[in-house]
């Protein structure tokens, strides 16, 4: 699970659940810490998640502010030394993946986070017009190609640096994947382009983080994407659904939306994967928030009792596909 490094509600359910190792996130707004390119910074996290019950086995997203990088600003070789020595870092405590993303200026981006899903649960969808009215942004507009060029220079230096520490860099498509958001141009929006974006460089330390939602979203029929991208290029799996395409979607619990997820799971079995599986962008349900104020402060996505429920839906498949210890 993506545990934050908050000790909260989620921690305790994580356990209970049977839950054992984490994916986490530790960036200064979130630890209070040095960025993990701090080596002692990452170790006492490391050693606070282990005293919760939970090995750290990956990170994911943005772990400091990666504009530079991803933008092509001065200061980006520092930076990137930077994203260096976190990578030696990982290495030295055994986090052996690293979940990372090329969206510029905006992560992943949605236009309403309480929306009503089923029987009340909160849901956050994406209407591409809506976004586009809110105009462009201060950083005006950057070319699909700019971010290319970047994505290049960054890749490059890096991967030697992923395969010297024994990490594994799991790239996550684009999302919503749609060519521009606000201006700003998308890169990664099929699985074509995520092949292109390994083909850069070659290194075993390169893979793919097999987002369901996003490919489904992008028009990709997921079960045939995971047979195209192989054993060897998925590095990591998120478990979620939705309805809808690239520039109108809504999020939606596993059981309900567009993903066969019974055949999905048959064939990250038929493929022999052993990498890990994480429950993403669970709806927030009852218990996650009051009636009298059902959105401020709530982490769509990612709140204690949604999880449950996938968790629950993911350890029923993986069973009976033949996994054992979930």
């Amino acid at each position: 699970m993506m545990i934050p490094p908050t000790e909260d509600r989620r921690w305790t359910v994580a356990r209970q659940m049977g839950v054992r190792f984490a994916i986490a996130k530790l960036a200064p707004e979130l630890t209070g810490k040095a960025p993990p390119w701090d080596y002692d910074a990452l170790a006492s996290e490391v050693k606070r998640y282990q005293a919760g019950g939970f090995k750290i086995i990956g990170l994911e997203g943005d772990q400091f502010d990666m504009s530079r990088i991803k933008l092509g600003l001065p200061g980006r070789d520092e930076d990137i030394a930077r994203y260096c020595d976190m990578l030696a870092n990982m290495g030295r405590l055994g986090i052996g993946l690293l979940c990372f993303n090329f969206m510029a200026y905006f992560g992943w981006f949605r236009t309403r986070t309480g929306l009503a899903g089923r029987g009340g649960a909160l849901v956050s969808d994406f209407d591409a017009e809506r976004a586009e009215a809110l105009g462009l942004t201060e950083i005006g507009t950057i070319s699909q190609d700019a971010i290319w060029d970047n994505y290049k220079y960054f890749i490059r230096r890096v991967a030697p640096a992923a395969e010297k520490a024994g990490v594994r860099m799991a790239l996550h498509p684009d999302d919503p994947p749609v060519p521009s958001l606000r201006g700003v141009g998308r890169i990664f929006t099929s699985v074509a382009a995520l092949e292109r974006g390994l083909d850069v460089v070659d290194s075993s330390a390169l893979g793919i983080t097999f987002c369901q939602g996003t490919l489904q979203t992008a028009g990709e029929d997921v079960v045939a994407a995971a047979h195209r991208l192989g054993r060897d290029r998925i590095a990591f799996v998120h478990i979620r659904d939705v309805r809808g395409t690239a520039e109108r979607f809504t999020e939606t619990f596993p059981d309900e939306g567009e993903i066969d997820m019974p055949a999905a799971f048959a064939a990250y079995r038929d493929l022999g994967l052993t990498c890990p599986i994480r429950p993403d962008h669970a709806p927030a349900m009852d218990g996650d928030y009051v009636a009298t104020d059902r959105v401020d402060g709530i982490n769509v996505g990612y709140e204690a009792n949604g999880m449950i429920f996938t968790v629950g839906y993911m350890k029923g498949l993986l069973q009976a596909y033949g996994w054992r210890d979930v």
